[in-house]
């Protein structure tokens, strides 16, 4: 079985590098990243009809660089929002960058999605990896404390691991995710028909800000209900006030139980194309977005064009606002320890 990785040179950011495209393959699945934010560019995989894509993306970095949605990228110090730009770690209160109104969302406007990372491939007895390092300074976008952070990607024989590891120079917080976008019918159309199940039956209560109100919400019988198999479609435009804030789907999903450990928490099933995508992780919970705020007739790759709902998000993650929030399990990380999370989307045909 063919598992092999190549690297291709793709442009120069004006004071950061060079960023090079990495194409791995592994038996029908190919998938390909670049290392400006860490990104994932390309997730080709099995179908009913032979191998396509199922991930949103661009064809040049110019394009990633003006990128507002993040796509494909690794977003941190801190994924999701922080409330007031702010929180205090250690009787110290840190000022973050705004801009998210008044809040802070995925670390803010130069947060790790649009940095260059150092990266280096191989093949491992897995498959092809891409091991992709940034090393954050101390008070950069205002978060304390240097941070080392590495993204591994792993291509595997049905799908695509992430392990998320960071290490702290003093206290600070962290929470990486992929902000991957998917359409398993391939990105020239909606998302809408794709049948949904999570094992989450409560989500956060948020205000109209969509910052946590830090209430768990029990969503069983609502239309933000996927504890049974559902087109995202099915109920999205009900006069609901929940689905109002986000303009649809945009809610933080807490797992059910509390386990430790790699666990399945949401599955997607496309009934076209015939894929499905199992998402696994050792995160709580995850962020369930529709893509609701995707720009009309935006320009994909090679002739394809986006818009509203295009593609959705299962963003794998610690809760949104919980170094505000006490009784949020903590995202804290202090120095001597090693943050270790994983997720993994497993793919097959039926």
């Amino acid at each position: 079985m063919q598992m092999n990785i190549e690297r291709t040179h793709w442009g120069t950011v004006p004071g950061q590098g060079e960023v090079y495209l990495f194409t791995l393959f592994h038996g029908d699945m190919t998938v390909s990243f670049i290392n400006y934010g860490a990104r994932l560019v390309r997730l080709m995989v099995p179908g009913r009809q032979g191998p396509g894509e199922v991930t949103l993306g661009f064809d040049s970095l110019n394009a990633y660089l003006r990128d507002e949605a993040s796509l494909g990228a690794v977003v941190g110090r801190v994924a999701g929002r922080i409330s007031n730009a702010c929180f205090k770690l250690e009787g110290r209160m840190h000022e973050l960058d705004r801009n998210h109104g008044r809040h802070t969302i995925h670390g803010g406007a130069q947060g790790f999605g649009s940095r260059v990372w150092e990266a280096e491939g191989g093949v491992g007895t897995e498959g092809p990896y891409l091991a992709c390092e940034y090393l954050s300074r101390d008070g950069e976008q205002g978060f304390p404390g240097m941070l080392t952070s590495t993204v591994i990607y792993t291509l595997t024989e049905n799908g695509l691991r992430m392990n998320f590891l960071a290490e702290a120079g003093k206290p600070t917080v962290v929470n990486l995710t992929n902000h991957a976008y998917f359409n398993l019918a391939g990105p020239r159309g909606d998302c809408l028909g794709h049948e949904l199940e999570f094992q989450a039956s409560r989500c956060l209560d948020m205000d109209g800000e969509l910052i946590p109100s830090g209430r768990l919400v029990d969503i069983r019988s609502t239309p933000l209900d996927f504890t049974h198999p559902t087109a995202m479609g099915a109920r999205i435009e009900e006069d609901d006030a929940f689905l109002a804030l986000g303009s649809g789907y945009d809610h933080f999903f807490v797992a059910n139980g509390n386990e430790a450990g790699l666990k399945l928490l949401a599955r997607v099933h496309e009934p076209v194309s015939g894929r499905s995508m199992e998402m696994h992780t050792t995160y709580p919970g995850f962020q369930f977005y529709s893509g609701n705020h995707l720009r009309e007739g935006l320009p994909g790759r090679k002739g394809e064009t986006y818009a509203p709902r295009s593609g959705f998000c299962l963003e794998a993650q610690g809760y949104p606002d919980a170094p505000n929030r006490p009784e949020f399990p903590s995202i804290a990380l202090e120095p001597g320890r090693v943050s270790r999370q994983k997720t993994e989307y497993r793919f097959f045909v039926e």
